[in-house]
């Protein structure tokens, strides 16, 4: 029952100490070709320049390579994402909320699956103040992976954040709805979609190649 939000915590966890890691030059340098290394080093410093966790992007463009997608792709991944987190960024001040590194990974990965601005800022407003969305936010995440609308996802975590649900109680009951529903060839071949969903190593915020959901952007 406590398996999302272990996930989740460590996930968070991974992207705040990845804050300290050190300079990703090198390393790109050896995985991609020149300009697209170039590129993806330059949207990284525009990343950190305006105070976006930078080190998430190094590590999607690391994991894309390792997974054998083509430079090009990741180029455009990384870029994406950048753009999903800075939009994050802005929707969540916008309501108010000072959103920390989790938190707009988090957001960028709600954008980047076709939920918009004014939504992420109605989350972050309806939220009781001081309450970290960065669960929640992947909580709705999770619930649209699943196949739940993002209009739906949405109003289903607001009313609980209303109800002050704990991040416990939230992925508790996520986890909880999807073994109630899961058949018995959840764990068979063509039974994926049913498990308990876990996230993508360092948050991506976008990737190239995942299946399309409902409320992602074409």
């Amino acid at each position: 029952m406590k398996r999302l939000l272990i996930a989740a915590t460590l996930l968070f966890s991974a992207v705040a100490s990845a804050q300290k890691a050190h300079d990703p030059s090198d390393q790109l340098r050896k995985v991609l070709p020149a300009s697209v290394a170039d590129h993806v080093l330059a949207t990284i410093a525009d990343a950190r320049a305006h105070s976006l966790p930078a080190q998430a992007l190094e590590q999607q463009a690391l994991r894309l390579s390792r997974n054998g997608t083509k430079p090009a792709m990741i180029q455009k991944s990384v870029d994406r994402s950048a753009n999903d987190m800075k939009n994050a960024k802005g929707a969540l001040e916008k309501a108010g909320h000072k959103p920390a590194s989790d938190e707009i990974v988090a957001g960028g990965a709600l954008i980047g699956r076709g939920v918009d601005g004014a939504q992420v800022s109605a989350l972050a407003k309806s939220a009781p103040s001081g309450r970290s969305l960065a669960v929640p936010m992947y909580v709705i995440g999770t619930l649209m992976d699943r196949g739940m609308e993002s209009d739906a996802a949405l109003a289903k975590v607001s009313a609980r954040l209303a109800q002050k649900a704990t991040d416990s109680q939230l992925t508790s009951e996520t986890n909880a709805t999807a073994s109630a529903h899961r058949p018995a060839t959840a764990n068979q071949a063509g039974g994926l979609a049913h498990r308990p969903v876990s996230p993508p190593v360092g948050m991506r915020p976008a990737t190239t190649g995942r299946p399309t959901t409902p409320g992602r952007r074409g």
